[in-house]
């Protein structure tokens, strides 16, 4: 079984889609698979589908969303509607105490593909290897096929899975594009910095990284517009200033400080240089 989650929800078993048209059941197969290979308790199912206010007949409801979606496994199987075979649906989408487990059977999972690319990124940022950094959190990012689960009408458990991959996602970004600064890759980086800045206006990460590679790239005025633009919407929307951080690194392009110029052993640790991290 292969499944998607960051983008449309997708379920493919023996090379057959399994994701439901009807909104409740998708929302639980959409949990499931989040979830895939533990389990999801009944009341987890039952707060994402009704929030506080579940019907009388939450437990036959919830079964019969169950029951649904092994059919439709059933048929991925080549089984018909016969979803209580030994080693048919039931295999796949589990009975367990509490709740229900669908199981991935080794099967491509994109969330666990994404977390894996990206904790192997890490390592590499770590250890100062920027170009092995760089190459696994594009891997990471290249599995995402749009905002995570979509097509699906989240309850209040999967928004808040939605949200923190989103999360993610941005901080993996935000990783392979400090990777790339401190490969030397300023000039290519403007023009994807200078759309992430203008989707997130308030995001002083991003900015901060625009500012440096605006500046290696021998625009320093265009750096210093993109500070006092930042300024202006934090003190509109949020009555702040930048943080102590972007103010220094405005300093630093102020005096074309030597610390803000690209690594001499790219590749190699970052040392206490001011970037745009």
């Amino acid at each position: 079984m292969d499944i998607s989650v960051l983008g449309p929800c997708r379920v493919v078993q023996s090379g057959v889609s399994i994701v439901p048209t009807a909104v409740k059941p998708r929302k639980v197969l959409a949990l499931l698979a989040l979830n895939s290979d533990h389990v999801v308790s009944v009341g987890a199912l039952v707060e994402e589908l009704w929030g506080q206010s579940p019907p009388r007949s939450v437990q036959t409801t919830l079964q019969t969303y169950v029951l649904q979606l092994r059919n439709l496994i059933a048929l991925a199987l080549g089984d018909g509607q016969h979803a209580d075979l030994p080693n048919g649906a039931k295999s796949v989408l589990v009975t367990e105490s509490g709740g229900y487990l669908l199981d991935a059977q080794g099967g491509l999972v994109d969330m666990t593909e994404f977390e894996r690319a990206a904790a192997t990124g890490h390592r590499a940022l770590e250890a100062g290897d920027f170009a092995a950094a760089s190459e696994r959190f594009r891997t990471a990012l290249e599995m995402w096929r749009g905002p995570a689960l979509v097509d699906v009408q989240c309850g209040s458990l999967l928004e808040i899975e939605a949200t923190r991959l989103e999360e993610s996602r941005l901080s993996i970004l935000n990783q392979r594009i400090q990777a790339d600064l401190n490969l030397g890759r300023h000039h290519e980086l403007v023009g994807e910095l200078a759309g992430l800045a203008a989707q997130h206006p308030m995001d002083e990460g991003i900015h901060a990284k625009l500012m440096l590679a605006l500046y290696r790239s021998g625009r320093r005025m265009k750096a210093l517009e993109v500070y006092q633009r930042l300024r202006s919407v934090l003190a509109v929307e949020l009555g702040l200033d930048p943080s102590p951080h972007l103010h220094r690194l405005q300093r630093a392009v102020l005096d074309s400080a030597p610390e803000l110029d690209v690594p001499v052993t790219v590749g190699g640790p970052t040392g206490s240089r001011v970037t745009g991290a």
